[in-house]
């Protein structure tokens, strides 16, 4: 075996191992045996390991390649660990957006520095600028390969079918067989392109880049001159002109930095580039100096919250950018080789904040709270103004917020305060009850299919713990296979208007919980007790069996006194009278 042979099967090897790496944390969290912190902190350095070793491995050796992966996932893990404390879920650390940003960086930016130290050295900016950009180009090529085979899959599964063969249909319904497919398809994408590494380069993308930077020059010039005469006043207030500034910002960076290249040899040739490069990057300070101020009339009116900490984040990197990139440009000869040694202090500065952000002490949920209460107490926030769900998505710190605030509600004096927690709390329960009644409804198993009406109607007769214990139970597999619940609609007492529906959900153990539904006239929509019209109700094999018959199909029905739903061992289920 040659040793291109073995490349291949090198990383399709190591992208088998991250889809069952993957999957198994899955089916673990799934059966409960590992959650909470553990569970977050073992996913992080999965991802980040097998991340990171797809992206350095090829250019480094698979051996190389872990031990940075290694210390770089352990370290993303421990800081996103840390970060998750600061939540009542820690899970719910991945619905902060700059937590995870935080770790995508500290993740992907140290991959040309680790690669760099194995060659010419990290702090050698063309071996840094060739590998960031060779990555980019390595992953996007190799994630398109991936979704070349996916599409060839699923067609030919239509295909065969078409003809009665569903071989791939129940192959890809096996355990990890997604998982480990799409693994190792991605692992042999990366080989393949790193061996055309000469051919899928990423200097067609560079030389396309720089044809930009003159219309982005062009753009920001008349912005800058227009600015005065348009007045600034109506921009300020507005926080799409801030994100639009600080975007821009950082489009400009990039250019420059494209138009610089890896050296001098490398860098344009073109006086016109060349002149464009220096006069962007004069103005950078600019446009990232108005970006920042623009958050900061955002903050002053409004106070912190987690977005106007990103972006004030961002603003920051920005002037950082701008500052060097202005001082290189008007130090004269050489401003080339100044912007690209800011290109290294920026992307370890950018390392660094995004570190800080997953600690307490640029925590954004903290100075948000910290932000709104100071804001309260000296009644720049009015209380009618104050929105208390917002402590609600902030962490601990906005649960120690809310419960501060409760307590100080229950004082003389605060009955204004108090008022605004209860419209709060009742905002809160019928927007969580509407989720999940939606949640519900997406993992039901209904028949007929198109009676969706009907079983909105009947779902929100049913009180809010009823409806959490069904979504565990619709969202649970049963042994034998098929979702652990069933609606299904019927005409079963035709002297009342509309029709009826009964509900089976499947509970750990084998259990089956019978519920029938019915519209009263007087009382809308009502529960009703489901007995069996001879016998007993089936549970436990019998029960799942009659779960996933009803699943396939609406069950026939036949006339009593009363209709019933037939089942397949003989016998009926009806709705108590």
């Amino acid at each position: 075996m040659n040793k291109q042979m073995i490349a291949r099967a090198v990383l399709t090897a190591t992208g088998v191992a991250a889809g069952l790496g993957l999957y198994a944390l899955s089916e673990l969290a799934e059966l409960g045996v590992l959650g909470g912190l553990p569970l977050l902190a073992v996913a992080t350095f999965v991802a980040c390991f097998f991340t990171a070793v797809l992206a350095m491995t090829g250019p480094l050796s698979l051996r190389r390649a872990a031990m940075g992966a290694g210390a770089i996932a352990g370290g993303v893990a421990v800081l996103l660990t840390l970060a998750a404390t600061g939540f009542v879920r820690p899970e719910a650390v991945l619905d902060s957006p700059h937590a995870v940003l935080g770790a995508a960086i500290l993740t992907l930016v140290p991959l040309p520095f680790w690669i760099a130290r194995h060659g010419a050295g990290w702090t050698d900016y063309a071996s840094l600028f060739a590998q960031a950009w060779a990555i980019v180009v390595r992953a996007v090529a190799a994630w398109a390969f991936v979704g070349l085979v996916w599409a060839v899959i699923l067609l030919s599964d239509a295909l065969l079918k078409a003809v009665g063969i569903d071989l791939i249909d129940r192959m890809l319904d096996l355990g990890p067989t997604t998982w480990v497919i799409t693994g190792g398809v991605l692992g042999l994408g990366l080989a393949v392109v790193q061996e055309l590494s000469d051919y899928v380069s990423p200097y067609l993308i560079l030389r396309l880049l720089r044809l930009l930077l003159p219309v982005v020059f062009v753009v920001s010039a008349v912005f800058l001159l227009a600015l005065p005469v348009r007045g600034v006043s109506g921009l300020f207030g507005t926080w799409s002109f801030a994100l639009t500034l600080l975007t821009m910002a950082g489009a400009v960076a990039t250019l420059v930095t494209v138009v610089v290249d890896q050296s001098d040899d490398e860098a344009t040739s073109s006086p016109l580039l060349a002149r464009a490069a220096q006069a962007t990057a004069l103005m950078l300070p600019l446009l990232a100096g108005l970006g920042a101020w623009a958050v900061w009339v955002r903050v002053a009116q409004y106070g912190w919250t987690p977005e106007r900490v990103f972006a004030a984040q961002v603003a920051v990197l920005g002037l950082g950018y701008g500052v060097l990139y202005a001082l290189a440009v008007l130090r004269g000869a050489g401003w080339m080789a100044r912007v690209r040694q800011a290109n290294v202090v920026m992307a370890l500065a950018l390392m660094a904040v995004a570190a800080l952000a997953l600690t307490p002490i640029l925590s954004a949920e903290r100075l948000s709270v910290g932000s709104v209460m100071t804001r309260l107490e000296d009644g720049r926030l009015p209380v009618a103004e104050f929105e208390p769900a917002l402590l609600d998505r902030w962490g601990k710190p906005g649960a120690q917020a809310r419960a501060a605030l409760q307590e100080k509600a229950a004082e003389p004096g605060q009955d204004a305060l108090a008022r605004r927690l209860a419209q709060s709390a009742r905002q809160n329960e019928a927007s969580s009850r509407e989720e999940m009644l939606a949640a519900v409804a997406a993992v039901m198993p209904l028949q007929p299919e198109g009676a969706s009406a009907t079983r909105d109607m009947y779902l929100a007769a049913l009180d809010a713990y009823r409806l959490n214990a069904l979504h565990e139970s619709c969202s649970r597999q049963m042994p034998g296979g098929g979702a652990g619940c069933v609606m299904v609609v019927a005409d079963l007492q035709p002297g009342l208007p509309g029709e009826e529906a009964m509900l089976l959900d499947y509970n750990t153990g084998g259990y089956v919980q019978f519920t029938g539904f019915y519209n009263d006239p007087m009382r809308g929509p009502s529960l009703r007790e489901v007995l069996p019209a001879n016998g007993a109700l089936p549970q436990y094999e019998a029960g799942e069996a009659l779960i996933r018959a009803w699943q396939a199909a609406p069950p026939p029905m036949m006339p009593l006194s009363l209709n019933q739903l037939n089942l397949p061992e003989g016998g009926g289920l009806i709705l108590a009278p």
